[in-house]
């Protein structure tokens, strides 16, 4: 999804300074308010509902599981609402299990030259619309330590003169997509007086909108879960590892590379082997599988799947549907039929996502 640049042309200097000025005040109202037109399915994760995330930006991580947590009977609890009817016909939930394949997912590589692009490689398949940098939803909260935890690594390598390698492994099970919103769409009765009663100019009464009904909606989403390994290195030994691997896919690296650069004797730290949802006993199995070993010297990799056919049907059966692994919301637009209230609604909405990602 391309990221498009927003003019402010028609911003003037004051309603900048205002916003600035009212931003905490404003979204604090917008915290306390916005679970009063829920029900009790609102934890539900389904394509068209809406979500604020400016109620917890930063902190997404605690209402939607994308990385450990001791807690795996949710996947989901951020608060959603229905905002269009007839909604359903447009959503498509793509089979994407092959029998024929031994592991139904993806397993990639992704290499970081500091800790920003780590982070932005783990929430890759995350997107906000009109978010520069929508890893910042989840992680603009996490101190060195959370970010050590995370990522199974030691808070000592969470500084710039490191350079990472993210291994992942992630399992597939259910997805669910939009593919599209039409522009004669019908709005729950609610939302479309919400809509009727917000005045261009007026930037409270967007924001009592967005307080109500949310910011983004449920674009697309994929569920399942993954395993991941983070290899720290210093910076010479990771050019040199980047030049050699970085244009091939994982299928066609060599096992002799696998063996030597993703092993104590060119990392300086290698991570724990971690999973998505926390799930213990995946771990366990991790750690009794996934080890190797050198003489008297045992460690963690996640490279040991590679090529091994047992392990990685092994791990296909007990990597379940317990994580987010991909989600796409798109802004709330396509709910306002009147070409100027659109144009109001995303000038608010995205100096107010500018000022989040500049200030948390």
């Amino acid at each position: 999804m391309g990221m498009r640049k927003f003019t402010r042309k028609r911003v003037p200097s004051t309603f900048r300074m205002w916003c600035r000025a009212q931003l905490l005040v404003l979204l604090t109202t917008v915290t306390i308010g916005y679970s009063q037109d829920y029900g009790p399915d609102e934890n539900t994760l389904k394509v068209g509902r809406s979500i604020d995330i400016f109620t917890r930006y930063g902190y997404l991580s605690l209402s939607i599981k994308v990385v450990p947590r001791n807690d795996t009977t949710w996947i989901f609890r951020e608060p959603t609402i229905d905002i269009f009817n007839g909604i359903d016909p447009f959503a498509v939930y793509p089979t994407r299990m092959n029998r024929k394949q031994i592991f139904d997912g993806d397993f990639h590589m992704e290499f970081c030259d500091n800790l920003k692009q780590l982070l932005q490689a783990y929430f890759r398949h995350f997107m906000f619309e009109r978010l520069d940098k929508p890893w910042l939803a989840f992680t603009g909260s996490w101190a060195s330590e959370t970010i050590a935890r995370n990522l199974g690594i030691n808070s000592s390598f969470i500084h710039k003169d490191h350079c990472y390698v993210l291994v992942r492994l992630s399992r597939f099970r259910t997805n669910a997509e939009l593919t599209r919103v039409p522009n004669n769409v019908n709005l729950v009765d609610v939302v479309a007086r919400e809509i009727d009663n917000i005045k261009v100019g007026d930037v409270a009464s967007v924001i009592m909108f967005i307080r109500k009904y949310g910011s983004h909606y449920i674009h697309s989403y994929t569920t399942g879960n993954s395993i991941y390994q983070v290899f720290v290195y210093r910076k010479p030994v990771y050019k040199r590892i980047k030049e050699r691997l970085s244009n091939r896919s994982v299928k066609k690296l060599e096992s002799m590379d696998l063996r030597n650069f993703f092993s104590p004797w060119y990392a300086d730290h290698m991570g724990e082997i971690k999973v998505a949802s926390g799930n213990t006993s995946v771990e366990r199995w991790a750690s009794a599988k996934l080890r190797v070993n050198y003489y008297i010297f045992s460690y963690p990799s996640l490279l040991k799947l590679h090529g091994d056919n047992k392990l990685l049907l092994g791990l296909n059966n007990i990597l379940r549907n317990e994580a987010i692994l991909e989600l796409d919301m798109r802004t709330l637009a396509p709910a306002f039929k009147d070409p100027q209230k659109r144009r109001w609604f995303e000038e608010v909405l995205d100096n107010y996502l500018k000022l989040w990602e500049s200030n948390l």
